[in-house]
């Protein structure tokens, strides 16, 4: 089976080799939110109401896929280090600390969840009119939590092994299953939101049997439930992995925090009309983003790799080659969404009420959009290096400490209504991405500098 050799060959092809599957992989998994809405946003006499009642359920499934990733994202930079440095026995061991830390936490998160699902959706902003959508769709996407988790948290550990198609090849069946399945459920079965949730259900359930098959079965390092024995000594890995993994963690939970506060302000500022706007400028955000995520994660195992390898030169060449993709994607799509938003608009809607209040908001989302790029550039090279506490740092920086406050700041002290809402995060993209970018600059290229002297004095 084909692998790509991180050690060997051009930077450039090593990151396109594993980007490239990794970004057509993105897309087709945007298919398992994205088929739901655009299905969900036509049923007969509801299709609007309904879309924004799911909208409220995002904050929830994002929060299961940040614990997925928290393990994933967090071990698979360790593993590609150790394997880097030869040591293949200590990498086995980080992907089944990994893989049990995932099992376990689905398991608890789906208790929870059930148990707690009607009150959440609440605090998040639904009506007594949402729950009726968003309440039946939640409860059973959350029987689906440990197959998800398993499909999102250990397809890394395939990408780190040089398996990109294979990685590839899991998400593609689940979403070409969800394709599938969504009309099916929906529509012809006339089970209507709660259809959505058993075909994306259904979908997760194969794409998750994929991945345990491969990695049991067929990777190079192969991966097991740790056993008791074990727990003691794995309890450091474990430490490591959570830390590493903490910033991603923290991206995609303040993410879901930042859904939360702006739903709650626009249900005041605007009513339920905008949080099915902001589903939409969330969706878009997503449909967008995802190359963008693919390119800077498919580089990450490259700069882990060779940075445990010490090979300072090809770690700057690879930082070099994904921020020139990434921003010439970003110049593209920016260039899209100011000129033609309804063209975006209309994916997921064809109500000319919610198409009209869409377009403003969507061009002051992403104002700014190509200062994000900064972050993921910065983010994923904090991560893909181990530098566990700026990667956390400016993971709560642009969130927290900036869109959070802004999000009631603006609408509410400077009367700017819904608009302060959706131009918060612009002004965030601005302050928190230069100042992760320029800060990974002052740090991490002096370190590579440093290691190309110790290599050349070595080698006298």
């Amino acid at each position: 089976m084909k692998r790509i050799d991180f050690e060997n060959g051009t930077v450039t092809g090593n990151i396109l080799g594993a980007a490239l599957p990794m970004l057509v992989a993105q897309i087709l998994n945007l298919l398992y939110n994205i088929v739901d809405r655009i299905y969900i946003a036509r049923i007969p006499g509801c299709g609007t109401a309904a879309l924004g009642a799911v909208g409220l359920c995002f904050p929830l499934i994002v929060i299961l896929s940040s614990f997925a990733n928290l393990f994933g994202s967090g071990g698979a930079p360790l593993f590609s280090i150790y394997r880097g440095k030869k040591e293949t026995e200590q990498a086995n061991r980080i992907m089944n600390t990994s893989f049990t830390m995932v099992c376990v936490s689905a398991t608890l998160l789906m208790t929870i969840g059930l148990v707690f699902a009607r009150p959440l959706l609440v605090l998040f902003g639904a009506s007594a009119d949402a729950l009726v959508y968003a309440y039946p769709y939640m409860m059973l996407y959350l029987i689906g939590t440990l197959p998800s988790m398993i499909a999102v948290g250990m397809n890394p550990f395939i990408n780190a092994q040089g398996y990109s198609l294979v990685g590839m090849c899991s998400v593609a069946i689940g979403a070409a299953a969800n394709l599938l399945l969504d009309p099916l459920f929906i529509f012809v079965f006339g089970l209507g939101v709660q259809g959505a949730a058993v075909a994306t259900v259904l979908s997760q359930l194969l794409s998750a049997s994929f991945v345990l098959l491969f990695l049991t079965k067929r990777a190079e390092l192969r991966v097991r439930f740790l056993r008791k024995a074990e727990f003691s000594q794995c309890s450091g890995y474990a430490k490591n992995i959570v830390s590493l993994g903490t910033s991603g963690f923290v991206m995609q939970l303040t993410n879901s925090l930042v859904t939360i506060c702006c739903n709650n302000v626009l249900s005041v500022t605007g009513g339920d009309i905008y949080i099915s706007v902001m589903t939409i400028v969330s969706s878009v955000r997503q449909l967008v983003e995802t190359p963008i995520y693919a390119l800077t994660e498919g580089t990450s195992p490259i700069l882990s790799y060779n940075y445990g390898a010490r090979r300072p030169s090809r770690v700057k060449n690879a930082g070099i080659v994904m921020a020139l993709m990434v921003f010439g994607y970003t110049a593209i799509m920016w260039s899209l969404i100011i000129l033609a938003p309804g063209m975006l608009i209309r994916i997921f809607s064809s109500d000319s009420v919610l198409v009209a209040d869409a377009i403003p908001a969507l061009k002051q989302y992403f104002a700014a959009f190509i200062f994000m790029d900064l972050q993921y550039i910065g983010q994923t090279t904090f991560k893909s290096l181990n530098k566990k506490k700026q990667a956390i740092f400016f993971s709560l920086l642009r969130k927290v400490f900036i869109v959070v406050p802004l999000t009631y700041l603006m609408p509410y002290t400077l009367h700017m209504g819904t608009d302060g809402v959706f131009l918060a995060e612009p002004v965030s993209n601005v302050i928190g991405g230069s100042f992760c970018f320029i800060t990974m600059l002052c740090t991490v290229l002096p370190e590579l500098k440093r290691m190309g002297q110790d290599n050349a004095a070595v080698g006298r």
